[in-house]
């Protein structure tokens, strides 16, 4: 995001930079962001190792009370460690109040712990699936899709829904007479652009902001990702490190994911965002089954899934259907302790 705010915190993020057009995970909002209300059920999540150790945070949305959809390279393992846990936060202002002394926030305890509140928006997790993602072999079919299910339910008045196969298929042709613009939303880095690369500017809040499509068919897309605007300007916005596995939302506002934050092109997060698509039988098929399989098929029944026609492809509110950015590098990103010690939530 520019925008700039009194309150803004100085993280510092380690960035592995691929050289070239690689890609780099995604992380935060950037661009004309807004704080966002309107999408209770995008979530912070911070994963660990067997140990205990923080690795890395992303974002990500909830399909029912207990079924977390984030990004494949963030529940899948790397050099940096194997993730067997998590902790997702549902506060609006999740982090916003991390001191880097304590190393938590004492209003919500992240990245550590949950801090008791009247209802559970602070959720653990033991259950990680990772769709296939393998550090973006097989690209640009990365199968970067990842699930996690909670220990406890996170009681919302509405859950985000999944785009039925073939949604954005349709913005492949006629774009003059259809609406090409999304909604993104993650709590990731808001600013990447006027630091050196090894630092950002970071909220920990959950954010959102408008994308324009770009691209469903080219060498970096093939039909699996989807590619939208990044850059600021003429009302747009992007994401960033830690906005992996957060929603994009189509039509604008609504609850629909289309896809979920991947990678960009560029350490500044700048230029241009991919999206891994959610609209394909094959992904859809293996969401409906591991929920199935994990939990249960009464649970993976409350998943919604609006079909292309049920869908104006004109636009529409949530009303009216009814967000590390993966740059190559991925969107997950980290924190850089007190010390030295890197004990962040980087991806790559």
């Amino acid at each position: 995001m520019l925008r700039r705010q009194t309150q803004l915190t100085i993280v510092t993020v380690v960035l592995a930079i691929i050289v070239g057009a690689l890609p780099r995970p995604s992380a935060a909002i950037t661009g004309n962001y807004v704080e966002d209300f309107e999408h209770p059920f995008v979530g912070l999540a911070v994963f660990y190792d067997a140990k205990g150790e923080f690795l890395w945070r992303c974002s990500g949305s909830l399909l029912t009370p207990i079924v977390f959809l984030t990004a494949g390279h963030c529940t899948g393992a790397d050099a940096e460690g194997t993730p067997t846990t998590a902790r997702v936060y549902f506060q609006q202002d999740a982090g916003a109040n991390y001191d880097p002394k304590t190393e938590l926030d004492p209003v919500t305890g992240y990245p550590e712990t949950c801090i008791p509140a009247d209802e559970p928006l602070c959720v653990t997790s033991d259950q990680l699936f990772n769709y296939g993602f393998n550090d973006f072999e097989g690209f640009p079919d990365n199968r970067d899709l990842g699930l996690v299910i909670l220990d406890d339910s996170v009681e919302l008045p509405e859950y985000a829904a999944l785009a039925g196969t073939g949604t954005l298929d349709a913005l492949d042709t006629r774009r003059g007479r259809q609406d090409l613009t999304f909604t993104v939303s993650g709590y990731g880095v808001t600013d990447a652009r006027e630091h050196p690369a090894s630092r950002a500017l970071s909220f920990r809040e959950r954010l959102k902001a408008t994308a324009k499509l770009i691209n469903l068919r080219n060498a970096l897309t093939d039909g699996f990702n989807v590619q939208t605007s990044a850059n600021a300007g003429r009302g747009r916005g992007g994401t960033c490190y830690s906005d992996s596995g957060g929603p994009v939302l189509y039509p604008a506002n609504s609850n629909v994911i289309v896809s979920v934050t991947s990678f960009g092109t560029t350490p500044w997060c700048t230029g241009v965002d991919f999206s891994y698509r959610v609209d394909t039988e094959a992904a859809l098929a293996w969401i409906l089954t591991t929920v199935e399989t994990a939990v249960s098929t009464a649970e993976a029944k409350k998943i919604k899934i609006v079909k292309r026609s049920a869908q104006s492809l004109s636009g529409g509110s949530a009303a009216d259907t009814g967000k590390a950015k993966h740059q190559k590098q991925g969107k997950a990103t980290g924190e850089q302790r007190e010390g030295g010690k890197d004990h962040g939530h980087r991806r790559h």
